[in-house]
């Protein structure tokens, strides 16, 4: 092997795994979905307890990401993405071990604890490392690793249950080791750590905004499968698997658009592409929402995919796009009311569901209609400069 190519397959394996720690997030986080009856079981607790286990990983993933990036930028990104997947290595060695239901949230809170010390730095190494011009490009693969682990997370945690539910988290601590193991890529190693980084820089009014943005983004497409699913069975009579099926398609059409819309973003601009993910979004949240044909309402779904990946990959875009101070700090904001909005969903839906089930869903796409336009900065100064 020459010495040209090992520094090139080097630096890809190193590039490969900076994208990887994208999609083990997600997975980690949904493995549980389709195994929570056995790992009831397991632990000698119903499946309803089990559920919580849910919560115990999204929870705390989305409060410590309120700091996490900003920490980590002033700690050293290096260090810090290393140390924390050297934490999520040791949390799902304790998920597989955990004899009780206690040990087993507690191990799970400390998976998306430190979850919220990857996600932000990788995008903002990402951020650093990329032209300015192909960033879009590079932000709609990392998208689409997201959705790929979230997509693939019910399937492959529920093949796992079918022997023994705790390998799944045996397999994430293995894929831990080696993303620790190699880091970053190169490239990355020779970004200092700002230990002036402050969370002032992260939390300005326009990075809230931004913010916002990215939660209704996810609150409101992303998260209304719940709500989809209970309509397929209350409206289409629709079976367990083939409900899963009609989800899933959200999550394919995510994987498969990401990068292509990553790639449309470097020519349209970032606040462009939210809001025709946002608009795109509304009308086809509305059609899932009130259609009387299934086949229309699945298309809907399958298309919303699409509408939320314009909508999420540009808010990182606007957010990490530019020479504002501390970036790491500001998407780490957006990530965490991004994935509040997931939270929130339901909370805020169910019921009015329970009261009129056209209006939450037609809610959810009045507000991503009308509040997108309103919030996102006009300016193409990255949202978190001075």
């Amino acid at each position: 092997m020459s010495s040209d190519t090992a520094p090139t397959l080097r630096s890809r394996l190193q590039l490969s795994a900076l994208y990887a720690g994208g999609f083990l997030g997600p997975f980690g986080g949904g493995v549980v979905t389709s195994m929570l009856p056995e790992i009831g079981t397991g632990l000698g607790v119903d499946a309803g307890a089990a559920a919580s286990s849910l919560t115990a990983y999204l929870l705390p993933f989305a409060l410590v990401m309120l700091v996490s990036g900003t920490l980590g930028t002033r700690w050293g990104r290096m260090r810090t993405v290393r140390i924390a997947y050297g934490v999520y290595l040791a949390a799902s060695v304790a998920c597989f071990a955990a004899p009780t239901l206690e040990l087993f949230l507690g191990a799970r809170i400390v998976q998306g604890s430190a979850n919220a010390f990857t996600t932000p730095l990788l995008l903002a190494t990402l951020a650093a490392m990329t032209p300015q011009h192909k960033l879009g490009r590079a932000l709609g693969a990392f998208g689409a690793l997201q959705a790929a682990g979230q997509t693939s997370a019910p399937l492959i945690g529920g093949l796992a249950a079918e022997a023994n539910w705790r390998l799944a988290f045996l397999a994430i601590a293995v894929v831990a080791a080696v993303l620790g193991a190699v880091g970053l890529p190169d490239a990355a190693r020779s970004i200092p750590a700002d230990t002036g980084a402050r969370l002032r820089d992260a939390w300005t009014p326009a990075v809230l905004r931004v913010g916002v943005v990215a939660l209704l983004g996810w609150g409101a497409l992303g998260g209304l499968g719940f709500l989809l699913a209970f309509r397929a069975e209350d409206v289409f009579g629709m079976s367990p698997a083939t409900r899963g099926l009609l989800l899933t398609g959200f999550g394919v059409a995510g994987i498969l658009s990401a990068r292509p819309i990553g790639t449309l973003i470097d020519r349209i601009g970032a606040r462009r592409a939210v809001l025709v993910g946002a608009f795109a979004g509304a009308v086809l949240v509305a059609i899932a929402g009130t259609v009387g044909l299934s086949a229309v309402a699945a298309a809907a779904w399958f298309l919303a995919g699409t509408a939320s990946q314009f909508l999420l990959v540009g808010v990182n875009a606007v957010v990490l796009g530019g020479r504002g101070g501390n970036r790491g700090g500001a998407v780490s904001v957006v990530q965490s009311l991004r994935f509040a909005g997931a939270a929130l969903a339901p909370v805020a839906l169910t019921p009015l569901y329970a009261v009129h089930p056209g209006i939450s869903f037609l809610l959810p796409a009045l507000l991503l209609a009308v509040l997108p336009p309103l919030l996102m900065p006009r300016s193409t100064t990255p949202p978190n400069s001075r």
